[in-house]
């Protein structure tokens, strides 16, 4: 949601989708998106990270959820309850069951998940491409204790988080498949080329830590003539949505926007930022990377642009 959040602020700022006004658009929009909360329920593929881009941008987020479609309805979902169907805890609508529907049916049919994701952008149009950072299936596992048995086992990410919400303990992450998979081209060639890439403030370790899991990404990034700037998800020693600190929290580091940003590190040295924004009130300094304090409530997408604006003119460069 953050991901999506944050690109709506970007479309605000620089006039694109829903924000257009009509003429051919002077700047364009391209989303790497996290593939690791993926997986295949009830025999369909499900990109939650992707489809919540993709209804945020196309005007079809539920807008009190934050997920999945609006004006939703559950009949599916309570038919499957009937039968008894596991998993019971992962709530299936009926709209989002035909854009998994026909997710699947390609991907049965041999097209890549970047080729599929681009299909069904025709379908919402959300004025920015959304590329899946890999073709290839590297999902997020997560070692816990299991509540009845006592013993370790790992289980996939969507079951923690939806399941149990981060609620059992957690032992370690691990992005299954990652050591097999790679950025697309389209990926690599779109942080080569861009003028600026910017880290939403996502998870650090589920989003972003599993996006840069993938390899190839880290290298584009640090390899990149664009400048990489970084949003802090921490404010005021906490995440504003979701269990970032949880997950913090596994991996040893702490809910600070100091933590988050020597975790991700600067460029200048064996990281990834150029820049990094932080709450004001919140502080951060890390060596060889320009940091300053604005407000980061992405209230809404004024609100959101805003902080697109400081990001772009925290590195020098021309806001709209």
């Amino acid at each position: 949601m953050g991901g999506a959040r944050f690109l709506l602020g970007v479309q605000r700022l620089l006039g694109l989708g829903q924000f257009a006004d009509g003429e051919s658009p002077a700047h364009e929009l391209t989303a790497v998106v996290n593939i690791g909360d993926d997986a295949w329920m009830h025999g369909v593929r499900i990109c939650p990270d992707l489809d919540t881009c993709m209804y945020t941008l196309g005007g079809g987020i539920d807008p009190e959820r934050g997920w999945g479609h609006r004006n939703e309805t559950w009949n599916a979902k309570e038919e499957l309850a009937a039968y008894g169907v596991q998993p019971d805890w992962f709530g299936l609508g009926d709209r989002d069951l035909a854009t998994h529907l026909v997710r699947t049916q390609m991907l049965r049919a041999g097209y890549p998940l970047s080729d599929v994701t681009e299909a069904l952008c025709v379908r919402w149009q959300p004025g920015a491409r959304l590329l899946p950072a890999s073709d290839d299936r590297c999902e997020t596992h997560v070692v816990i204790t299991d509540p009845e048995s006592g013993d370790r086992r790992a289980i996939h990410f969507q079951e923690w988080w939806v399941r149990y919400r981060a609620g059992v303990p957690t032992h370690s992450f691990a992005f299954v498949g990652a050591e097999k998979a790679a950025a697309t081209t389209a990926v690599s060639e779109a942080i080569a080329d861009a003028d600026v890439v910017f880290l939403a403030p996502s998870n650090p370790v589920v989003s972003i830590g599993a996006i840069l899991a993938i390899p190839g990404v880290r290298g584009a990034l640090r390899s990149t003539s664009a400048p990489v700037v970084g949003y802090s998800p921490i404010i005021g020693g906490k995440p504003l949505r979701g269990m970032a600190d949880e997950c913090l929290s596994v991996i040893g580091v702490e809910s600070t926007s100091q933590a988050v940003g020597e975790h991700y590190g600067a460029r200048s040295g064996t990281g990834i930022l150029d820049g990094w924004l932080v709450h004001e009130g919140d502080h951060a300094a890390l060596d060889g990377v320009t940091v300053r304090s604005v407000p980061l409530l992405m209230t809404n997408p004024d609100a959101t642009a805003a902080m697109v604006r400081a990001g772009l003119e925290l590195v020098g460069l021309d806001a709209p």
